[in-house]
């Protein structure tokens, strides 16, 4: 049976030809066929040259292409794919580790499975379809983790419900193998963490902050560490371990103030010096009531879209710039955006203004970007999507 045909437009072909995986839907000219959400379709260019393979779907990307070679994919084609992606966290150390035993097996466009995340939580694969094509080929990925990881998997659960639905696919999330009870705890080297894939956000934990919160560690040692937007409290933990004097954990959120209450006690650590702060980390950072050596500044993405870009820079610029100016002086401040409509550049700019606002002088100590497990497919930049900035404030 022959796929649909997407051919391009003149001069829309050029991003493909450089292995750019998507194709948006103002850069189609017509369409052979009658192409099914989900289904795989063969891309074209105007003049008829095959430029690849990929699934369709109804919106701004209108197919995502996952092979750029004019043949179908075979039984062994997702396997491979699996396999790529596996032996790339084996080449950085994560396969097997005693000490980190969560990370980040498949990272979409980065491991050329647009629409793909699969997160692995020591023995629990969860399974993420930001597209419907993708997620038709959860029972062929699903032998394939059971291929590489062998007794090691413990249960696949499939968490793509919610992000499904913005496509108009209808999907459950649920458990698609469970050879025994999972353990709900993963580690991060050595610190210990709840796991909740059921009700939690992402995938259950924020993994792309790993080497980030590592780096605190390295600053933490005897100094008082405010962490907003804490969420699990996962900066809060590294603080800890390394030392800190004192460490307050900062949510909007009663539950996730819980997770930080039930990480610190997984680990064993005395939080006489730890306190949660449930308030609105925007007016709280207007005006802090002690001190501190160190801000951690991780809110959740300002903007999901280049829609709400603007908005976003002057919610960054807001916070930065009250911490910039409330921070004790040579204090420092780890700040983020996992916004991927805001890029390195404007990020920079935007904490540059923030620093103006503020009227101090601010040097950058580090940058600050996304971990070896979430990979960044050099012809997709979109892929970029966590920047950091390290400041020293004087």
């Amino acid at each position: 049976m022959e796929n649909p045909i997407i051919t391009l437009k003149t001069k829309k072909d050029q991003s493909l030809r450089r292995f750019h995986p998507w194709v948006f839907s103002g850069a189609i000219k017509k369409i052979q066929g009658a192409p099914v959400n989900g289904g795989i379709v063969e891309v074209q260019s105007n003049h008829g040259e095959f430029l690849g393979l990929g699934h369709w779907a109804e919106g701004s990307i209108a197919v995502r292409v996952f092979s750029f070679e004019n043949k179908e994919p075979e039984s062994s084609f997702w396997l491979e794919k699996l396999r790529r992606a596996y032996d790339a966290r084996r080449a950085v150390g994560l396969i097997d580790s005693a000490e980190t035993t969560m990370y980040r097996l498949v990272h979409a466009e980065g491991d050329g499975m647009p629409g793909l995340i699969i997160d692995w939580y020591d023995g629990v694969a969860v399974m993420q379809a930001h597209s419907w094509g993708m997620h038709q080929q959860f029972p062929q990925l699903i032998e394939g983790l059971q291929e590489l990881y062998g007794d090691q998997l413990k249960a696949v659960y499939d968490k793509s419900a919610k992000t499904l639905k913005k496509s108009g696919a209808i999907s459950e999330d649920g458990y698609l193998l469970k050879n025994n009870e999972p353990d709900l705890t993963a580690a991060e080297y050595g610190v210990k963490f709840e796991i909740d894939w059921l009700e939690g956000q992402k995938t259950g934990f924020f993994i792309d902050q790993r080497e980030n919160r590592r780096l605190l560690g390295e600053y933490a040692k005897g100094k008082s560490v405010l962490n907003t937007f804490c969420y699990t409290g996962g900066f809060s933990l590294f603080a800890m371990k390394a030392g800190a004097k004192t460490v307050h954990s900062l949510d909007s959120s009663a539950r996730a103030l819980n997770l930080v209450t039930n990480n610190i006690k997984l680990n064993g650590y005395d939080d006489s010096n730890h306190k949660n702060i449930k308030a609105d980390a925007v007016e709280y950072l207007k005006d802090l009531d002690q001190d501190y050596d160190i801000v951690i500044l991780d809110p959740p993405a300002f903007a999901k879209h280049m829609s709400a870009r603007h908005q976003a820079i002057q919610g960054y610029k807001r916070i930065n710039a009250h911490a910039i100016r409330q921070i004790k002086p040579g204090g420092i401040i780890f700040t983020f955006s996992c916004s991927q409509a805001v890029d390195k550049q404007v990020f920079n700019h935007t904490i540059t203004a923030a620093a103006i606002s503020a009227g101090r002088r601010v040097r950058v100590l580090h940058q600050l970007h996304q971990p070896a497990d979430h990979p960044i497919n050099i012809f997709h930049p979109e892929g970029e999507y966590l920047k950091g900035l390290v400041l020293l404030v004087e």
